[in-house]
């Protein structure tokens, strides 16, 4: 999830309420979905949230949403842009894996360390997330007095190029540096050209940007050092890149809505392709229905349509009443002053037309609506009640049986851990030694997510393992032993299961500590069998992940259900541990009556 450094007092000053303690300010932050993780040594608060709201990835971000939620600002808010009076021109050069572009000019920026400090934070956390670590959008700020651009045949417009120079072509001066490189050289001689050469190194030519001057930027790597951004500059020029349009507009959105909020000014650019012009930065409302009557079903509660319409905007949002069937087929358009008030309008009718800004990216259904309006509403007021049905849950029988396995795995000595269930395959696959498509434990097809918005969360595990051997990956700073546990869902596709997925629970455990051996887990794994009087087999084995001649199936009442051993060296290798770890892994179900 994503963590993000806020100045208590920036965010004070920000939202315009000085007098806000910081454990009132905790308390609002977490009615937001902001939760509080501790303090940086600079006294910076870090705040996790759900990776949805990008727009929350800066103070200004965060600020925004405050005022919103105290009420002192209403509605869709949309920056006036002036107009424009740069161009970048794309030429049919560019590397046709990169051929997007877009931009704004900032101008009147005031950004002293804490702003500036700010600016680079989303810029990063942007790049991180929706970006796809630079692989699908990359932004480069600069200095805009820095450039000097080319004066267009038909106008007094200032120019720039988007293109693409051979890797040993033109040479500039990258950021973090004091000689001339070439593209080429930046990959293997820069630590920042070094970290993302394998975005472009296997194109023929390299994305780059070019002003009257030459080439000052170099993306998705880095800028030029010559257009270097500082406490003094006022004036900026934002520059993205990607794979696709729609992504990096969002993010230049995001970019020019926090500048904004410092007072800033933004100005349009245009964006000449060979067969196409686009005004940017695209600050397009859209629109989305949702009816009043499912509003009030999923949040549990009655609200007429003017709490209603005053909760949408309290969360940043528009809303109208869509016109009805009727006011749709007359062929006079029906305006404000002949329509019903709203309290003469049936409320399990009306359905609402909402605006939403293009700073929200996460609004993708109307049930995204419906969140925003129960958080306004407020999610802690929300009484509790039971549905009017003739029953009354239980435990399931599954749910049971997961609870006593894992009392008896604390009671054998394991932490009990709660991992995500996605993870990357790289992780799930690779660094385990395990190759997808096998019939080993861990090696089913994998359910994979067709565009996933971090590339540490690319598909569904198919097994447990991985995810307790990154925990003890990044445990290493702390003291051994550590006997961890989980209980969690593997899945794998099956085209015989009606879903096309074939899902499961796993209970799996490691031991890590310096005697760690085959046998310490087969006794773990034995105690645990006999609490739920099954027996215990276990064959000798190979699978990938585990030493030879130190592996064995874990076969209970006879059926194959998993493995245990000791991890091999090549994975302990790959996971920085330095230190004996011994494993096992099979179905929950093997456990049951």
């Amino acid at each position: 999830m994503p963590v993000v450094d806020v100045d208590p007092d920036e965010l004070r000053r920000l939202t315009g309420h000085e007098e806000k303690s910081d454990d009132e300010l905790k308390d609002d932050l977490f009615a937001l979905g902001l939760e509080y993780e501790g303090d940086t040594e600079e006294g910076l608060m870090q705040l996790e949230f759900g990776p949805d709201r990008l727009d929350r990835l800066s103070v200004e971000g965060v600020a925004r949403s405050l005022r919103y939620q105290y009420g002192d600002d209403r509605g869709v808010y949309v920056p006036n842009a002036n107009d424009p009076d740069w161009t970048i021109e794309v030429d049919e050069s560019v590397p046709e894996e990169r051929p997007y572009v877009t931009g704004a000019v900032i101008r009147g920026v005031d950004l002293d360390e804490a702003g500036l400090d700010s600016l680079i934070q989303l810029q990063e956390k942007l790049h991180a997330t929706m970006g796809r670590k630079r692989a699908k959008g990359a932004i480069g700020i600069h200095d805009l007095t820095m450039l000097k651009g080319a004066v267009l045949q038909e106008g007094a417009s200032n120019s720039i190029t988007y293109r693409g120079v051979d890797p040993d072509g033109d040479t500039f001066v990258p950021l973090d540096s004091d000689r001339e490189m070439t593209p080429a050289e930046v990959l293997t001689d820069h630590p920042t050209g070094e970290t993302y050469a394998d975005i472009v190194e296997s194109y023929d030519r390299y994305p780059a940007i070019y002003d009257e001057l030459g080439l000052f930027s170099f993306p998705p790597v880095i800028n030029g050092r010559r257009t270097e951004v500082s406490t003094d500059s006022r004036e900026l020029f934002v520059e993205l890149t990607g794979t696709d349009q729609w992504t990096i507009d969002r993010m230049c959105a995001i970019i020019c809505y926090a500048l904004d909020a410092r007072g800033a000014t933004v100005e349009r650019v245009e964006v000449e392709y060979p067969d196409r012009t686009l005004d940017r930065p695209d600050f397009e409302v859209r629109t989305k229905a949702v009816a009043h009557e499912r509003i009030e079903s999923m949040l549990g509660v009655e609200l007429d349509i003017r709490e209603t319409v005053d909760l949408f905007e309290r969360s940043g949002l528009d809303a109208r009443l869509a016109p009805t069937d009727e006011e749709q087929d007359t062929t006079r358009e029906t305006d404000a002053a002949t329509r019903p008030a709203p309290e003469e309008i049936d409320a399990n009718e009306a359905v609402y037309e909402v605006s939403i800004p293009p700073y929200r990216t996460d609004v993708l259904h109307p049930l995204d609506l419906i969140d925003d309006v129960g958080r306004a509403y407020g999610f802690n007021t929300l009484v509790p009640s039971y549905p009017e049905i003739g029953t009354i849950g239980g435990r399931h029988e599954r749910s049971r049986l997961e609870d006593a396995v894992r009392r008896s795995l604390v009671g054998l000595g394991f932490e009990d851990l709660l991992n995500f269930h996605m993870i990357a395959d790289t992780e799930n696959y690779d660094r385990m030694g395990v190759e997808p498509g096998t019939d080993i434990l861990g090696g089913g097809d994998p359910v994979a997510i067709t565009e996933p918005y971090s590339d540490e969360y690319t598909q569904l595990r198919t097994w447990a393992l991985p995810s307790l051997t990154m925990v003890l990956e990044n445990n290493t700073h702390r003291a051994y032993p550590q006997d961890l546990a989980e209980i969690g869902l593997a899945a794998e596709r099956d085209e015989s299961e009606n879903t096309g997925v074939a899902e499961a629970r796993h209970v799996a455990g490691v031991l890590a500590r310096t005697d760690a051996t085959y046998e310490d887990a087969k006794g773990r794994l034995a105690a645990l069998c006999r609490d739920f009087g099954v027996d215990l087999e276990t064959p000798a084995t190979d699978h990938p992940s585990f030493l030879d001649g130190r592996c064995a199936e874990v076969v209970i009442d006879g059926e194959s259900v998993g493995v245990l051993g000791e991890l091999h060296p090549a994975v302990l290798v790959e996971h920085d541990l330095e230190l004996p770890v011994a494993a096992f892994e099979f179905r929950l179900d093997a456990l049951a009556d």
